[in-house]
């Protein structure tokens, strides 16, 4: 390493009308060196990502990158300086293909290829359309793309929250043995193993401003929780008693030998009112098709669909809603009205009850919402419109809808992908309380670890089909990766 930073900020701030979103921010990276920066939604580091990248200018501090004060006025103008981000949403034009994308941000193809193949991609062709390519092969376009440019800082945000184990896992080993022949890399996670793993020191924000600078070693969780929050939350358990009651009688949800093309090959289960089933998955395997089929977005090539012992079959999203079927999406701005208020988006599914308003009826829903946002305490600073709210806070939009409404049967889609520690332990206490409300609740997770704090058993599928089912006792990161690897295959379903 050598003595001056690749990259240097200090005493960054910046506002948007009333709102300080930074007020004192501090970051540097060195050459060959890999830096976490950390912190709650709604800490600030969103607003810091897009200072440091040229998308927004801050109201007083100082950018230096090789020691020289940086003027970049754009993002495009941080790439020419070497820095170079892979934003938490993709960058990509999805109504272009893969050719047109790359031409736009004048990106070579042949450095382009290498890095897609290098990163466990395969078969991808040029010609392939934006908008047909699964959320998890954007991710890693965006990052081929940003190695191809050979950056001097490589800036990762939320990088691996929409993939599985294995793409991960190629994430880490890539962008480890960059920093190790000099590239600086700033890591924006919330997930502690990777941090652990790929990292060596941790920057972390809370309320606009740099708390704390620590090296990764035994016991950095801990610390980097204490400066985030300032607490701890009881996530609180659920006694088999309570389970073994909550599985009698006709399932709220019933799949037989569902099969969907191209990935879903032959799935079973049941989910009980009062149950909170997760679903274990590496890419591809087929829970997208599964999750489709059963929000309405896809029709089954085989198997059966009964709700509370009726048969079901769903032509349209709106059959499954009209079944009682909620559907969350994993990419959470497909779930909300961007320019409308917090308000607005969680009264959303009242709409659907709008012969029956009068003005008692609307005093009761408006104290319905105010009780979900202050329960969630959503951040209303910005209520006006949604798409200024964090990303946690979107998010608790999405799901707090539910808390006002009430939902009989809630799909969940990777509802904590890209949000921070504080609000991911808001959200395992809230679905469990709409189990516990009488909701049945189906849970994607891409992160293993939170099978046991969220579900209450998981089927594991692979290859299209259940190979495992593990009770959340039991359900430790080693033994749902084995089966999702299809190393523990069971026969049956759940």
């Amino acid at each position: 390493m050598t003595d001056t930073p690749l990259l240097d900020a200090s005493g960054v701030a910046k506002s948007f009308g009333a709102v300080k979103a930074l007020t004192d921010a501090r970051l540097t990276v060195a050459r060959g060196e890999v830096v976490a920066l950390m912190g709650a939604n709604g800490a600030g580091k969103s607003t810091f990502v897009k200072i440091l990248t040229g998308a927004l200018r801050p109201d007083r501090g100082r950018v230096l990158i090789r020691g020289q004060e940086a003027r970049v006025g754009s993002p495009r103008g941080a790439r020419r300086s070497g820095l170079v981000p892979v934003y938490q949403e993709p960058s990509l034009i999805p109504d272009l293909d893969v050719m047109d994308n790359l031409r736009l941000g004048d990106t070579p193809v042949d450095p382009f290829r290498h890095w897609v193949e290098a990163l466990g991609i395969k078969g991808l062709r040029l010609t392939d359309l934006i908008g047909d390519l699964p959320l998890a092969t954007l991710r890693i376009l965006d990052l081929a793309r940003a190695l191809a440019a050979e950056p001097d800082v490589l800036l990762l945000d939320e990088m691996t929250a929409a993939l599985p184990t294995d793409l991960v896992e190629r994430v880490l080993e890539t962008v480890r043995a960059k920093a190790d022949a000099g590239l600086g890399v700033i890591y924006v996670s919330h997930r502690f193993t990777e941090i652990s793993r790929l990292c060596d020191r941790a920057t972390v924000l809370r309320d606009g401003r740099t708390v704390g600078e620590l090296p990764i070693e035994p016991g950095v969780e801990d610390r980097a929780v204490e400066l985030m929050l300032g607490e701890t939350i009881d996530l609180g358990q659920r006694d088999a008693a309570t389970l073994q009651a909550v599985r009698r009688g006709t399932p709220r949800l019933a799949v037989r030998g569902l099969a969907a093309a191209p990935k879903l090959q032959d799935v079973s289960f049941d989910l009980h009112a009062g149950e909170v089933l997760g679903v274990v998955a590496l890419e591809g395997q087929g829970q997208d098709e599964l999750f489709d089929v059963l929000a309405g977005f896809r029709k089954p090539t085989g198997g059966t669909v009964s709700v509370d012992g009726q048969a079901a079959s769903f032509a349209h999203p709106a059959d499954a809603i009209a079944a009682g079927l909620s559907y969350v999406p994993g990419n959470r701005a497909e779930a909300l009205l961007a320019q409308r208020s917090v308000r607005e988006n969680i009264a959303l599914p009242f709409s659907a009850r709008m012969r029956d308003w009068g003005p008692l009826r609307l005093r009761h829903e408006r104290a319905r919402v105010a009780h979900a946002i202050e329960k969630l305490q959503i951040d209303t600073r910005a209520q006006g419109e949604v798409q200024r709210l964090s990303g946690g806070n979107q998010q608790k939009v999405t799901i707090g809808r539910w808390l006002a409404t009430g939902v009989e049967t809630l799909l969940l889609f990777d509802p904590t992908r890209g949000i921070d520690v504080r609000t991911k332990r808001q959200i395992y206490p809230l679905v469990r309380e709409l189990a516990e409300q009488g909701a049945a609740v189906l849970f994607y997770t891409s992160e293993l670890a939170e099978v046991p704090l969220a579900c209450d058993r998981a089927v594991v599928i692979f290859g299209g089909r259940v190979v495992d089912v593990i009770e959340a006792g039991a359900a430790d990161e080693a033994t749902l990766m084995r089966a999702a690897y299809g190393l523990t295959a069971q026969e049956g379903a759940a």
